[in-house]
């Protein structure tokens, strides 16, 4: 193979077989697997024209609609799309609801959104109404009503959907999982993970340019900045808690054999962003007197209904390195991603850790030992590669995906929940089952395999 075009080809004849697997045995069922998959894109802005980018390297994928009210960024997806031979997409966007038009297509099989937050739900939720397959940008929702309604929707429409978390994929990621799986940690017994980024040049910047360059946010700033920083102004909770929940819930069976139970939250003070426009913009800077609510660190615990304990970090607001701060802990041992260290008890030399790098190369998983450096090119070192590989197969198949409506739900509803524990001075929160009892009997997505 010399290019992920053929690696496309070769995976598509190789997913075919997925559907006989146990955890499809329940999944809605469409005709025969599509050898074409007419997808639309729903928000085109940078991490929409990433999708755009690698969707447009498959021949099993033909882009026929895209929706932006952005009349530049429509222009850039023509052009992308042109340039590669690939046909001519229609196009929506006169007003913000100018999608729905899009959903009632019948040359769109399925959907990826990429839109503002605020937006996620109710596009998904449509797209489902419309029989069509989504795949959603994280966090999937907003509010506890907004997780049920993407379950409900699912369970009433028959539609699947997925949400989009590619840290799933990351390569260390799937080898510790495939650990997980072979009982290397033994029994789990704690988890650490969240989202430790500084975000500060994404949630200012001049109006120019997508990120830093000002201190300006709202309707004087484009790209993120434009609307993601007013959640940092409304609300005090945990706003992107998927990118560190969602990988350590699937090794915990979160949803299949395990659930999340409760939660509680905690909230620093809030500093970062105002010393930041104080620093670029001067005390005299109309966003020097903005009051913001999030705290900059905000740290939420979870317990499991097999008794496991997770701890989530969201510290965006403030100068750090970036980390999602995992660690997975079990009878035999732990893994901590900061440090690339490791023990295991009885390999592992007594109270020394390992350099962690041998382990995760021994543990690599199939997916990426086979198509890993195909990936490479794809965006954030090859997970966006994967993750839309699995949401294509998937919305060719009409089978559940590996992340799926329930996840959705329960990883974005620690949003909400850690707002309300926030709001009560940490008191626990009760967390939703979204499968309504089903988590005892739901087998495990196979994840460890070399086709998605």
């Amino acid at each position: 193979m010399t290019s992920r075009r053929q690696f496309i080809r070769n995976t598509a004849i190789a997913g075919a077989g997925l559907s006989i697997l146990p955890h499809y045995a329940a999944a809605v069922q469409g005709p025969s697997p599509k050898e074409e998959l007419r997808v639309g894109l729903i928000g085109v802005g940078l991490r929409g024209t990433n999708h755009l980018r690698n969707l447009l390297q498959r021949e099993d994928v033909r882009i026929t609609a895209i929706c932006d009210i952005d009349p530049d960024r429509i222009t850039l997806c023509e052009a992308m799309i042109r340039e590669k031979g690939k046909g001519k997409a229609r196009v929506y966007g006169k007003d913000d609801l100018d999608y729905l038009n899009l959903l009632s297509s019948d040359q769109v099989d399925a959907v990826i959104i990429s839109t503002p937050w605020l937006w996620h739900t109710r596009m998904t939720v449509d797209a489902m109404k419309a029989g069509k397959y989504a795949g959603v940008e994280v966090s999937a929702a907003n509010t506890l009503e907004e997780c049920w309604d993407l379950v409900n929707t699912h369970e009433a429409t028959g539609t699947h959907m997925m949400i989009l978390e590619n840290v799933n994929y990351r390569r260390d990621i799937l080898a510790v999982l495939n650990m997980v799986k072979q009982g290397i940690f033994g029994e789990l017994v704690h988890f650490r993970c969240g989202y430790q980024h500084d975000l500060r040049e994404v949630k200012f910047n001049d109006g120019k340019q997508p990120y830093g360059g000002g201190v300006e946010f709202g309707e004087k700033a484009i790209s993120e900045a434009r609307w993601r920083t007013l959640h940092s102004v409304k609300r005090n909770a945990d706003v992107y808690p998927t990118h560190g929940l969602g990988p350590v819930a699937v090794m915990a069976d979160i949803n299949r054999g395990n659930r999340l139970v409760s939660l509680t939250s905690h909230a620093s003070k809030s500093i970062g962003l105002h010393n930041y426009i104080v620093k670029n913009g001067g005390e005299d800077h109309p966003n020097a007197k903005v009051k913001f609510k999030q705290g900059d660190v905000i740290t939420t615990t979870l317990d499991t209904a097999r008794g496991e304990t997770i701890i989530i970090t969201h510290d965006c607001n403030l100068p750090r390195p970036y980390s999602l701060g995992f660690r997975v802990q079990g009878a035999n041992g732990l893994w901590e991603v900061d440090g690339n260290r490791i023990y295991i008890e009885g390999s592992s030399e007594p109270h020394r850790w390992d350099d962690a790098t041998g382990w995760l190369e021994r543990y690599d998983h199939p997916l990426w030992k086979k198509y890993g450096e195909y990936a490479a090119g794809a965006g954030h070192g090859g997970m966006d590669f994967f993750v839309l590989n699995a949401f294509v197969e998937s919305a060719k198949a009409n089978i559940a995906p590996p992340m799926d409506a329930y996840d959705a739900a329960a990883w974005s509803a620690v949003t909400p929940l850690s707002e309300a524990s926030i709001n009560r001075k940490g008191e626990p929160q009760d967390f939703p089952d979204f499968t309504r009892g089903m988590w005892i009997r739901r087998e495990p997505y196979s994840w460890i395999k070399d086709t998605y």
